[in-house]
């Protein structure tokens, strides 16, 4: 990205580490709180959680997934059910079930059917190769481990939502 435009490159730092900040949160606050359900979505301002837990708990976590990054975990900006890796394993899965049932001589019914144990294996390997390699797309792509200069502004229940749903933002 070093011949993109300075305003994109950093446009787009900010998104990965609000999604470094999201995911090391996630950790914290299912560390703190295991079977609890979280979900979390990440742009240039912060991110949003849609968890059923009280500010404090989500506030507490935040500061603490910021330090412990800045302490050098960055491991905790990569997590297994981020949607890098579903889409990693949708595409992997699904192109190699495409591209096993091609080529057959004929384009009939037969042919394909005969042929889509392939697909399954194909399908199969795609899944089993998704959460590594999903996991290298975040670390390289997607998450950014180092906070930088990151601060947390605010983190805030959004009013009138029907679950629970905070708003954090950061500045840099």
């Amino acid at each position: 990205m070093e011949n993109v435009h300075p305003g994109i490159n950093t446009y787009f730092s900010r998104i990965r580490r609000n999604h470094g900040l999201e995911h090391a949160t996630i950790h914290t606050l299912s560390e703190r709180r295991p079977r609890t359900s979280i979900i979390g979505r990440s742009d240039s301002k912060g991110f949003f959680l849609y968890v059923d837990l009280p500010v404090e708990d989500i506030e507490d976590s935040v500061y603490t997934a910021l330090k412990r990054l800045r302490n050098g975990e960055h491991e905790l900006a990569i997590h297994p059910n981020c949607g890098t890796n579903l889409l990693t394993a949708g595409v992997l899965s699904g192109g190699a079930a495409f591209l096993s049932l091609q080529g057959s001589k004929n384009d009939q019914f037969i042919d394909r059917l005969n042929r889509f144990p392939t697909a399954i294996m194909g399908a199969i390997i795609g899944l089993l190769l998704a959460q590594p390699i999903g996991a290298k797309i975040q670390k390289h792509f997607t998450t950014m481990g180092d906070p930088g200069s990151m601060e947390i502004l605010s983190v805030n229940k959004v009013p009138g939502a029907r679950n629970k749903l905070y708003r954090i933002l950061t500045t840099f």
